[in-house]
């Protein structure tokens, strides 16, 4: 299984994918992940010039970016798909973007909770997975699947520690700065409500009325010292 494993990391990222985990998902209800007992998560990388622009609220190549990196997202589902089913596995592709249900913005399986079983990252203050490696300037898409894949080791708690840049920014004041663990609810994090009305008056103001489903302003993602890791590190 560790063939398959390196050689489907290997082929996502020769299609564009920026990381590639894999998680054990048993522990997690089974109708949650459709009785499949594994994951993989892919990340798409946004684009770090585009990223640093984003100092009073989103613009127009922001959410040109996260249309471009869902497009690819739906691409690399789609071919991991084929790669697995070609090898008698069975798959199922989740990158559709946006929440499942409208009236709670809920998923059942979220894309982060994912990246967490595989250890990619961790759910920052800011609500966001927040990875070593972009910080929160990435999107994420998520494949299920029964191939057993050998899995990252999951990682249970925040490392964000008593930074409270994301906090500090949020124009909705919708962040309320505690810590991420394992079993926290969401609503504890953030108020997604809140968040999302005032993403939209912005991104409408900003980008010229481009909302294209956006449900958030980007300044919490920009300001993390993660991303600013990440930015700084295209610069040179």
């Amino acid at each position: 299984m560790h063939t398959l494993t390196d050689e489907l990391r290997t082929y996502l990222r020769s299609k564009g994918a920026s990381l590639v985990g894999f998680a054990n998902l048993k522990e997690i209800g089974p109708n949650v992940r459709d009785n499949f007992p594994f994951g993989i998560i892919i990340g798409v990388g946004l684009d770090p010039k585009i990223i640093s622009e984003i100092g009073e609220g989103p613009t127009k190549a922001y959410v040109e970016e996260c249309q471009r990196a869902d497009i690819l997202l739906t691409i690399l589902g789609q071919v991991a798909e084929q790669f697995l089913k070609q090898r008698r596995y069975e798959a199922q592709p989740r990158t559709k973007t946006g929440a499942e249900s409208p009236d709670t913005l809920t998923t059942r399986l979220p894309h982060k909770t994912v990246a967490t079983r595989a250890g990619l990252g961790w759910v920052g203050k800011n609500a966001l997975l927040v990875t070593r490696e972009f910080g929160s300037a990435i999107r994420l898409g998520s494949i299920l699947t029964n191939a057993e894949l050998v899995v990252g080791t999951p990682i249970d708690t925040s490392q964000c520690k008593d930074c409270t840049a994301c906090v500090d920014i949020c124009p909705a004041h919708a962040l309320s700065g505690e810590h991420w663990h394992i079993g926290v609810k969401r609503d504890s994090l953030v108020d997604v409500f809140t968040c999302r009305k005032t993403a939209q008056e912005l991104l409408t103001m900003r980008a010229g009325g481009a909302t294209t489903g956006r449900t958030f302003c980007g300044l919490c993602m920009a300001v993390c010292p993660w991303t600013k890791k990440y930015l700084e590190k295209s610069d040179k």
